[in-house]
């Protein structure tokens, strides 16, 4: 053989033993996690729950190729609290930040990270060797820098949404106009950051700030490429109903054709996100070992029972089932079984032990403060829930709920009004059942277990029906 042949040969042959343990770290590394969360917005919008009226045709593949749970709540009704929630798997009495965070706290000299006392879901994924991005919204403090675990990091500098065209965000420590539809810039920047951290474990946050059904841009037009689609289209999932009593704001919006077109124009642009960031998924060979999980902040109500925006719209605080029920899809093939339902119970507060359990990373979750959420990743495969009672809690400042198969009770410190609920007779709760013959048994029962897991659960310093403080303004008593 000439001695060219055999030094190419030998060469070769070094390559494909270099390049072989490279092959088998990949096949062997933990699942990656992409995470979306989607602000203000309700299951019940979604096709894969159901409605008739909005195209979210990515959605619902993930929905079909996943596992899909049909009752998922979030513990709260505003953005910073559930954010913060789902990151660290504290409730907002054990967390502190009971409401949406003033503009203040982003940036300037009074801007801090609230979560800098515990340890996230981030933290615990850098430490076993992930790197961690975020695009999108924080709405958790100090914005203008990385933190929890993040080294990629571009977002908003607030927390409200007045428009998707032309509005400032943060990247690389800077304040700057984006002239685009930040929808697309949130999903471009997710999958660039998929596409340059492709050989290692990765965690991307992809946190759009859309839907966002709320604020004057209701009655203004959608400027996406869905808007001329919805223009003049009925929409049977969006009740036209006289006004809720409590309604207190988000008035301008009910029954109104234009807020209804809007709200579905943002929906299936957010769809158009979660399409793109599944075909690079695709395209990399990253598909079977990255688990994408969907769901959103918390709920919203478009018009059912006469009222539109979630819990902090209303006075007294609601703690109606739309404003809490959250879409809740995971996918991972050869992972996680495809075309499955489950009916368990599941709060943002499950969030973080479920998925370091799926990730195999389960016996790092924090121990101190105590989460009270239990690891659903067995639901993934067709195993049970976890034990335990099928129940969950719910609070809003003063306003708090315990949830169970059959009923909802709604109490408010320290007069009420309170709220009693069959679900199984009355799903839509529309007859408060509480002061009625026949009910002193459950209510009791359902207000001592509220009390038992605060008790067992929140810091004194931010239980604020003992006097505690909260880290956002308060809006409520």
């Amino acid at each position: 053989m000439p001695l060219r042949a055999r030094v190419t040969g030998s060469v070769l042959g070094l390559i494909a033993l270099l390049a072989l343990p490279a092959v088998v770290h990949a096949a062997d590394r933990p699942p990656n996690l992409v995470f979306i969360l989607t602000d203000n917005h309700g299951a019940w919008t979604l096709g894969c729950y159901g409605n008739p009226d909005i195209r979210t045709p990515h959605i619902d593949r993930l929905a079909a190729e996943g596992v899909r749970f049909t009752r998922a709540l979030s513990s709260n009704p505003v953005c910073s609290p559930t954010r913060a929630t789902f990151l660290t798997g504290l409730l907002p009495s054990q967390h502190g930040v009971h409401s949406f965070l003033d503009p203040k706290f982003m940036m300037g000299p009074e801007a801090y990270n609230t979560l800098r006392e515990f340890t996230s879901i981030g933290e615990v994924l850098r430490d076993a060797g992930y790197v961690c991005g975020l695009s999108g919204k924080w709405h958790l403090g100090d914005n203008l820098k990385p933190s929890e675990g993040f080294t990629s990091w571009i977002t908003k500098p607030d927390g409200s949404t007045q428009e998707f065209y032309q509005q400032q965000v943060i990247e690389d420590g800077k304040v700057r106009t984006e002239e685009g539809y930040t929808t697309d810039l949130w999903t471009r920047k997710g999958v660039a950051f998929i596409e340059q951290n492709q050989a290692r474990p990765f965690f991307l946050f992809l946190s759009y700030n859309g839907p966002y059904a709320l604020g004057p841009m209701m009655l203004k037009r959608a400027r996406n490429r869905h808007a001329e689609y919805y223009r003049d289209k009925a929409f049977k999932s969006f009740p036209v109903d006289a006004m809720h009593p409590w309604q207190h704001a988000n008035k301008a919006f009910h029954n109104q054709q234009i807020a209804m077109e809007r709200v579905a124009a943002e929906i299936s642009g957010v769809d158009d996100g979660v399409g793109e960031i599944m075909a690079t998924l695709k395209r990399l060979g990253l598909d079977d070992n990255t688990v994408v999980v969907f769901t959103a902040d918390q709920g919203w109500m478009g018009g059912q029972n006469g009222m539109w925006g979630m819990g902090d719209h209303f006075r007294p605080t609601g703690a109606h089932e739309l404003m809490m029920q959250i879409p809740l899809i995971v996918r991972q093939p050869g992972r996680v079984t495809a075309g499955r339902t489950s009916d368990a119970l599941v709060s943002n507060y499950d969030f973080m032990p479920t998925m370091l359990g799926h990730l195999g990373l389960g016996a790092r979750m924090p121990a101190t403060p105590r989460s009270p959420g239990r690891d659903f990743s067995p639901v993934f495969t067709g195993g049970q829930p976890p034990a335990g009672d099928n129940v969950i809690f719910y609070e809003m400042e003063t306003t708090r709920a315990v949830r169970t198969e059959e009923w909802k009770y709604v109490a408010r410190f320290p007069e009420g009004p309170f709220e009693l609920y069959d679900l199984k007779r009355d799903p839509m709760e529309r007859f408060n059942l509480y002061g009625q013959p026949g009910t002193t048994a459950i209510r009791g029962e359902l207000a001592s277990r509220l009390d038992a897991f605060f008790a067992a659960y929140a810091d004194p310093q931010y239980d604020v029906w003992k006097g505690g403080r909260s880290k956002a303004k308060r809006h409520t008593p």
